[in-house]
């Protein structure tokens, strides 16, 4: 199972690699409180979403996770960002999770397509045999939005 880097587009969203090119954009969307509030660490401030940023791109590196930009074509803007993580390649298994969407996008086509695209490459293009979507138990938002 190679897992690298990859572009993947829809008709509404366009998920591309998570960068610190995307730092400026994610500091003005998603520094919303309510946005950090199941996750364990809270980013509030352009220095904490820097800190997410690096950190993902760390989980990349040692190949246990690709984080995406979540781009809203429309708007040819980043509106938050998800990944695969806990990537087993032994087992042919990712997760899906660690999902944001700034507000004013969500309950819109973006996370739905999102996770489409995501599940599409991961079983169609990674030949992977198990998929999870990851939440907090918690969310009850994340969750619906799930089922």
């Amino acid at each position: 199972m190679k897992i690298r880097p990859v572009v993947l587009e829809g008709r509404h969203v366009q998920l591309e690699p998570l960068s610190l090119e995307h730092l400026d954009r994610l500091s003005e969307v998603g520094l919303e409180p309510e946005l950090w509030k199941f996750t364990p660490g809270r980013v509030i401030s352009r220095s904490g979403m820097q800190r997410y940023i690096e950190e993902a791109l760390a989980r990349q590196r040692d190949g246990v996770a690709l984080p995406f930009a979540t781009v809203d074509k429309s708007e040819n803007a980043a509106v938050g960002s998800t990944r695969y993580e806990n990537i087993n390649r032994e087992n042919h298994r990712v997760e899906i999770g660690w999902t944001w969407i700034a507000p004013p996008w969500q309950r819109s086509a973006v996370n739905t397509e999102a996770k489409y695209l995501m599940l599409t490459h991961a079983f169609e293009t990674l030949g992977c045999v198990r998929v999870e979507l990851k939440t907090d138990a918690l969310n009850e938002r994340s969750r619906t939005a799930i089922k």
